[in-house]
């Protein structure tokens, strides 16, 4: 695939109209979550990646959904590209200045759909500047109150999971499970968190949401 068009990106990403069946959001949710996309983004979105971490999308910002697609590229698909790897994370803070300089432009506000909105304010979740996570809280609370009320049960967890990040970086003052590859060494208490298998970012679903996947 051609690097040519953020379109190609949000097609990738939203290939669907926001559903009302609750099954197909939770499917949609865990694809978005749990690995669906591991093959496709190396497979052809490799370029484009590289692209834009040297800059050469950043004209992408200048608007609501090509920035949202910016955003994804350097938040979602450098993760999965580089996952286990210190580069996982290395464009986190150009996502989190997209993010916020987004919000404060109306970029964030124009978006029409709750996902949408989601995946341009995810950034500020993965920071470890504590501010930014009450930002990510606040405005997954709003998102929990404005979306449709079909939506309102995937929205209260993802609400929830925000809360969580918030808690570990109030706890630890960063995302414990990122020491290793990043060289830092752990505390005792963060060895103690990482043993305890509760990570938020492989917290599954609550049962009356993962029921509807069997």
């Amino acid at each position: 695939m051609k690097a040519e068009s953020f379109d190609e990106v949000l097609r990738f990403w939203f290939p669907n109209p926001p559903n009302a069946d609750p099954t197909a959001m939770v499917r949609r949710w865990e694809w978005w979550f749990r690995g669906g996309a591991d093959a496709d983004i190396p497979a052809h979105f490799s370029l484009l990646l590289e692209q834009a971490i040297q800059g050469e999308w950043d004209d992408w910002a200048r608007e609501p959904q090509s920035r949202l697609a910016l955003i994804l590229v350097l938040d979602q698909f450098s993760r999965i590209f580089y996952r286990g790897t210190a580069q996982a994370f290395a464009q986190d803070a150009k996502a989190c200045a997209l993010t916020i300089a987004g919000i404060d432009i109306g970029h964030y506000a124009a978006l029409e759909t709750p996902w949408e909105k989601t995946f341009f304010f995810l950034p500020l979740g993965h920071s470890e500047d504590l501010s930014n996570l009450d930002l990510a809280v606040e405005l997954a609370d709003e998102l929990v109150k404005e979306a449709p009320q079909e939506y309102s049960t995937l929205l209260e967890f993802s609400a929830a999971q925000a809360r969580r990040h918030r808690q570990v970086i109030a706890q630890f003052g960063r995302h414990p499970h990122r020491n290793e590859v990043l060289g830092r060494q752990s505390t005792s208490e963060e060895l103690a968190y990482l043993a305890s298998g509760q990570l938020v970012h492989t917290r599954p679903m609550p049962p009356h949401l993962s029921q509807l996947l069997s």
